[in-house]
């Protein structure tokens, strides 16, 4: 599949940015009914207002218990399947289950817990950087930086080996793209859970210091072993799926805008500035949790009715002129302030601060360490139909 018109609407991209349709839908309409990629009709909220009233209202908008296994085309999946599937994870519950889950990890994505993070993350960049340096020009910066950054350190943070990135990054992707047959999309998510139930099984015989290790210790009275599965995957798959596509989306987009460029590379103090106007800009995730109406409700003059799924539109939201202006222009020194790109409420991306942490130390070191950082044939190739927005490769040169 190549044709970006077979996409949902809202994941359609004009470059870095949404599709001037959408633009259009959020200045004119608000809300529009349109096709998801879970094959069903919902209403697409594109609005930075209307977006955080949402996504901020777990009582009036309750998730939409839709996933692969629901999917027109799914192979058949049994509720104590698909049970197995939502323990643990937190983007398939809402309060009071949610709230229990996340009070136990919250402790290790703490502010301070990141500071100690931070000598480690620091070395495996520059590691990274050592290795590309010896390596020489050309570069693929996905393969090189971007991509093996963000998965050593979740491997290391969660005490997931290494050596089976391979395996994971390639079903995570392949489960993220929507061109992918629904069909081969369970079967990837059934091996992945898979795959982190005998991790899990292992770490709960042996518990070490990660976090994996630190849960079995400390709560596995109030965990099961499909709750810690649970829990890996999703973390798993956060933590090096977006990091990564930031890492090489952000680098384009500052190599594109050299004058940001320059800006970040002579004054790195301004790195969280930065990190947070490419989050709002990027925006590499294209929805927050999908959710469905509680009871009739009005979204920007539309009644929605009771049942009726609702889903978030976070890149329009995120250049929203009613939440800054100018918002179609990359500006590192505004810092983005109440940008929605890791979602909002009670949803709201508990890996934030690592995914923070690891950008504000990778960008000015990559810039530092080659200043004359360009772009190489055959140039970048975009990850269109994948949920996450990214790139499968991005050819560099110094």
């Amino acid at each position: 599949m190549t044709d970006t018109s077979l996409m949902p609407l809202h994941m359609r991209r004009d470059g870095f940015g949404p599709i001037p349709e959408l633009g259009a839908l959020r200045d004119e309409e608000g809300v529009r009914r349109v096709m998801t990629p879970f094959g069903v009709e919902a209403w697409l909220v594109t609005r930075h207002a209307d977006v955080r009233a949402v996504l901020g209202d777990a009582e009036r908008f309750p998730l939409a218990q839709i996933g692969l296994g629901r999917l027109p085309g799914a192979p058949p999946v049994s509720d104590e399947e698909l049970a197995v599937l939502r323990a643990g994870n937190l983007l398939a519950h809402d309060p009071p289950e949610h709230t229990r889950l996340r009070r136990l990890l919250t402790p290790e994505f703490t502010l301070r817990r990141m500071r100690r993070l931070e000598p480690r993350v620091t070395r495996i960049v520059e590691d990274h950087l050592d290795a590309m340096e010896k390596a020489g020009p050309p570069a693929d910066l996905v393969q090189a930086f971007a991509l093996p950054i963000p998965s050593l350190v979740i491997c290391e943070l969660l005490g997931v080996p290494y050596g089976d990135r391979e395996g994971f990054q390639h079903r995570t992707s392949r489960m993220l793209d929507v061109s992918v047959p629904v069909e081969q999309r369970v079967k990837l998510q059934m091996e992945s859970r898979a795959y982190m139930s005998g991790l899990v099984e292992q770490v709960m015989a042996d518990p070490g210091e990660e976090l994996l290790g630190m849960l079995v210790r400390e709560h596995g009275d109030e965990l099961t072993q499909a709750e810690l599965a649970g829990i890996g995957s999703l973390l798993l798959f956060a933590g090096h799926e977006t990091t990564s596509n930031m890492l090489s989306l952000g680098t384009l987009a500052l190599l594109r805008h050299p004058d940001q460029l320059r800006l970040l590379r002579e004054e790195p103090e301004r790195a969280d500035a930065a990190v947070e106007e490419l989050l709002r800009w990027l925006s590499i995730v294209h929805s927050g949790t999908s959710k469905v109406a509680a009871a009739d409700t009005e979204i920007a003059g539309q009644t929605i009715r009771a049942g009726e799924l609702v889903i978030c539109a976070l890149p329009t939201a995120n250049r929203d002129p009613g939440l800054l202006s100018d918002p179609d222009a990359l500006d590192i020194t505004r810092g983005a302030p109440g940008h929605v790109a890791f979602g909002h409420g009670v949803h709201h991306c508990l890996g934030a601060p690592l995914a923070r942490m690891e950008m504000r130390i990778a960008f000015p070191a990559l810039l530092r360490r080659f200043p004359e950082l360009r772009l190489a044939e055959p140039g970048p190739i975009f990850r269109s139909f994948h949920l996450v927005y990214g790139l499968t490769s991005l050819p560099v040169a110094w």
